[in-house]
């Protein structure tokens, strides 16, 4: 074994989908952590390769609701300060953002990211890995400011800050590219009165265009966690 990543969910049944797999297919087990249950966060990372934090249906800004909200954000100094790769999707990337200081808000349109969107890399994004998928799969009603001094790595038209580096090993990504077909299909009918936001796709939408994108989207994933996950990740 290649070592333990360690796996940061937000609701009691959630899985790392995709990432998870791909991660056990490199040789790492995972150390699936769940703080909404009480699970606690390790005081330190030295036994662990990097860290990944997944999406929610709760917003960044629930702190004084839930107090393991509150409680997450401030540990994530500890990735930080150890310089252990970190990845947070979505949720988790909204909840670095915090982190780093910035705010995380909704859209002042009130539009909604829900089914795939067009991303465009930037020229750091392309620096990191050279071929991105042009849509990517979404599910959130915020949005990121870019922190101070983190690099932007791709853009979104709704939502403009969609990935970005911070130091030499942090990254936050607002898309899913964790999910499987069976996450959409659950997704899509637990969370079928969100399909009526305003900018939301239809169920049929999601299904057609994984088909689609998919496949560039798995091929993006696997490029980075091999960047993510070797030395000098910074690139």
């Amino acid at each position: 074994m290649r070592g333990k990543v360690l796996i940061i969910v937000h609701q009691p049944n959630s899985t790392s989908g995709r990432v998870g797999l791909k991660l056990r297919d490199r040789g790492y087990t995972l150390d699936i952590r769940r703080p909404c249950i009480g699970e606690p966060l390790p005081d330190s990372l030295e036994e662990h390769r990097g860290v990944v934090v997944f999406g929610g249906p709760m917003s960044a800004n629930d702190c004084q609701e839930l107090d393991f909200l509150r409680t997450e954000i401030d540990w994530l100094a500890l990735p930080l300060k150890q310089d252990v790769p970190f990845l947070g999707v979505c949720l988790g990337a909204q909840l670095l953002a915090r982190q780093l200081g910035v705010k995380v808000t909704p859209h002042p349109e009130g539009q909604v990211e829900i089914g795939y969107y067009p991303l465009r890399p930037t020229a750091a994004g392309l620096g990191l890995v050279p071929e991105w998928p042009d849509h990517a799969y979404q599910w959130h009603r915020e949005g990121f400011e870019l922190p101070h001094g983190a690099e932007l790595l791709a853009e979104g038209a709704v939502f403009a800050n969609q990935a970005f580096r911070y130091g030499n090993a942090a990254y936050g990504v607002q898309f899913h590219p964790e999910v499987t077909q069976a996450m959409v299909h659950r997704w899509t009918v637990r969370g079928s009165h969100r399909l009526d936001l305003p900018g939301a796709h239809p169920r049929s939408a999601h299904l057609r265009d994984r088909l689609v994108h998919d496949h560039a989207v798995a091929t993006w994933l696997d490029r980075f966690l091999d960047r993510w996950l070797s030395p000098g990740n910074g690139g």
